[in-house]
């Protein structure tokens, strides 16, 4: 079972969202947050999997209330999906830089929806890494006086794994490029954001991106 929160200062969005959660299988929305400062409390007390996350709220933003949901979350802390009316938004990038784990279309269609949820409740890869990969070739130019990351700790294979992540392959994808299987794939992953210092799979696409791993607006795979 998926236990949702579901947080948008939008009443009808809000009930409607709750609404066709809690009509499918496998899913419990365990509350319903109206501002960001109600969410980060709610996740606190609940302890949901999965964090439905609307990013444009008055007061604390989505970005803000996702930094303190995962800062103050233990050892297991839940995923947060943020909701965005733009799928081009700075504020959606802040939001993968704060540790989201992705992000999705107000005006997503209900199967697109449950499927996101049910992907990153799994801990799966970002469930539309084509749509999250157009985010950072917009913005992370705009980060180049950060310093990233470095990519020596890396092996040769997280390297390439890392690579493949972030220019939208899945992780049945990936096993099969570089011929090992799908857990393999989940423990490079699993390195490589430990060895980063990573909260989450976006996050590491985003350093792929501005590390020059990968190139924005590249095109193949």
């Amino acid at each position: 079972m998926t236990r949702v929160l579901v947080v948008d200062d939008q009443f009808l969005i809000r009930a409607g969202l709750a609404g066709l959660l809690r009509a499918a299988p496998g899913i419990e929305v365990v509350g319903e947050a109206s501002s960001g400062d109600e969410a980060v409390s709610l996740a606190a007390e609940t302890g949901p999997d999965v964090v439905l996350m609307d990013i444009r709220m008055p007061g604390m933003t989505g970005i803000e209330a996702t930094e303190r949901i995962l800062a103050q979350a233990g050892a297991t802390p839940p995923r947060v999906l943020v909701l965005t009316t733009f799928d081009l938004d700075e504020y959606v990038y802040g939001a993968l830089r704060a540790g989201a784990s992705g992000f999705l279309l107000k005006d997503s269609g209900p199967e697109r929806l449950l499927a996101a949820v049910a992907a990153v409740g799994a801990g799966d890869a970002l469930f539309a890494p084509s749509v999250t990969r157009r985010l950072v070739e917009a913005y992370a130019r705009r980060t180049a006086d950060e310093q990233p990351p470095a990519l020596e700790a890396l092996t040769s294979r997280e390297v390439d794994v890392l690579r493949l992540c972030a220019r939208g392959l899945s992780n049945v994808e990936i096993a099969n490029r570089l011929f090992i299987s799908e857990a393999t794939v989940k423990t490079h992953l699993n390195r490589t954001m430990t060895k980063l210092n990573l909260g989450s799979r976006a996050q590491a696409v985003v350093v792929a991106y501005e590390t020059g791993l990968v190139t924005p607006g590249a095109a193949g795979r």
